[in-house]
């Protein structure tokens, strides 16, 4: 489960991992007042739970607190990947920069332990960075059942080449996220990026998510965020196949069809009939955390649900996450041209008959 970026800073001011001065705000008003406290120059930063916020306009800059209230209304107009802007993060602009840095853990579900990545390369596309300059991207696996040591973080603070004047803070930056990741039982905990001032580092943009199966044991983070409850119809099961269909018969089908096929659903997800482009992609987002799921059957039949949202919905998340699981699209309905050209465009293949993107699923899996 995603959280917002003001709740993974909260976590981080709590493990001692400097950040910005930064209020939330849910009305111009509050963001005037806010910025009116900062008594500087700020970032307004929208709080949605989608990636690619700052290519889609979802972070503006105010010199005054007037301006910090305009641009909060111009956010509130907006809706990113799905997802309408219904707060925003007043924060101290960081102008006194000498460097960044990109730190980040993730649990690669496929080597079952946490992976530190680290790069000079902080406040980039580190997906453009791996593709084009791996080199500068350090990795270090953690074993889950040996201590995370803070010479260990100094290494890779080592590793990743900066000054040495710099390695005791950074190595400590280092271990003091990852002690974040394991408390909060995170699944991404991540710094990009980690900025040097004059005053010392910063993190200047936090993301986090949280296991699923481990949020119960985290209910202080319930009282900092309204978690997004999309009241989903979900189950996890057994098999290898996601199975996400907007209503209970057209999800129950496409998984009789899985079966028949010759492979077991591994998820019932019943994304309800009026799902939204932001719904879907929670839904997608929500199934790709199970490490059973190896192929994704989407099962639209539009009605008040819409094509088009569904189409956007899948782009997202590929671009998010990429395409190693692939998602099998069977899209018809309401907008469905309009749906099926955004699939096009983006080259994302998709069939129209339920049965052969069910055996088309079925055959990803085999040829594994």
């Amino acid at each position: 489960m995603n959280i917002h970026e003001y709740v993974a800073k909260n976590i981080f001011r709590v493990c001692n991992i400097k950040i910005p001065e930064s209020y939330l705000a849910n009305t111009p008003e509050e963001a005037y007042e806010r910025a009116k406290t900062i008594g500087k120059p700020v970032a307004v930063k929208s709080q949605v739970l989608t990636g690619g916020r700052g290519k889609a306009g979802g972070i503006l800059f105010a010199d005054t607190p007037r301006e910090a209230a305009e641009r909060t209304e111009e956010l509130f107009e907006k809706t990113i990947k799905g997802e309408k802007v219904t707060k925003v993060l007043i924060e101290e602009k960081i102008e006194d920069k000498l460097s960044e840095y990109y730190l980040t853990i993730i649990l690669d579900r496929d080597a079952k332990k946490p992976l530190i990545m680290a790069s000079t390369a902080g406040g980039m596309d580190i997906e453009q960075v791996a593709k084009e300059s791996p080199e500068k991207i350090v990795k270090k696996y953690v074993e889950p059942l040996e201590e995370f040591m803070p010479y260990q973080a100094r290494n890779l603070a080592l590793q990743m080449g900066v000054d040495t004047s710099e390695v005791a803070a950074i190595g400590t930056i280092i271990w003091k996220l990852y002690q974040a990741f394991q408390e909060y039982d995170a699944t991404v905990a991540e710094i990009n990026p980690l900025i040097k001032t004059s005053n010392g580092f910063i993190a200047a943009d936090a993301k986090m998510a949280i296991d699923d199966d481990a949020f119960f044991r985290h209910t202080k983070l319930k009282e900092m965020d309204e978690f997004k409850d999309e009241k989903f119809a979900y189950v996890k099961l057994d098999g290898n196949i996601a199975v996400i269909g907007n209503g209970a018969g057209l999800t129950l089908t496409g998984m009789d069809l899985i079966e028949y096929y010759g492979e077991k659903p591994a998820t019932f997800l019943d994304v309800g009939g009026g799902a939204s482009e932001s719904s879907i992609t929670h839904a997608i987002e929500l199934v790709l955390k199970n490490p059973n799921v190896e192929v994704i059957f989407l099962n639209v039949l539009g009605g008040i649900t819409k094509a088009d949202d569904v189409a956007r919905a899948v782009v997202n998340v590929y671009e998010e996450y990429g395409r190693k699981v692939p998602i099998v699209i069977r899209l018809t309905g309401t907008n469905e041209v309009e749906g099926q050209k955004i699939l096009t465009d983006n080259g994302i293949p998709f069939e129209t008959s339920m049965e052969k993107a069910a055996e088309k699923a079925v055959s990803l899996v085999s040829s594994k």
